[in-house]
């Protein structure tokens, strides 16, 4: 297995497929890096020379990736929870922030039921 960034990625996917088991890579950013490090995207991983693989790690390296961009999301949602603003709040009890409706299908998302005010029967 390759290790990138610290993950290990699989050998018999494409390098397309692979790099998006890297947080924070998706298809659009896994084919972006691939052109710029100029590889081929329907290679194997196997099949990667090291010249390859450093390569897409110099691409990443100016990336928000993996445990950055982890705390840096952990830190948004801390900052919204001292402000108290409404996603703060939502996130503090356990309940869904985007608008998502709570009566219906938020148990199995965030967990073990809540009560939610002023709900009818």
């Amino acid at each position: 297995m390759a290790r990138i960034k610290g993950v290990d990625v699989p050998d018999n996917k494409r390098v397309e497929i692979a790099l998006t088991y890297i947080y924070g890579v998706g298809r659009s950013l896994s084919n972006t890096i691939l052109k710029a490090a100029k590889v081929d995207s329907d290679k194997r991983v196997k099949d990667l020379s090291e010249e390859e693989l450093a390569n897409i790690r110099i691409q990443l390296d100016d990336k928000l990736i993996e445990g950055d961009l982890r705390r840096e999301v952990n830190m948004n949602i801390k900052t919204k929870m001292e402000i108290n603003s409404y996603q703060g709040t939502r996130h503090k009890k356990g309940l869904p922030v985007r608008g998502q409706r709570t009566s219906r299908n938020a148990r199995t998302r965030k967990g073990k039921g809540k009560t939610v005010a002023n709900k009818k029967k």
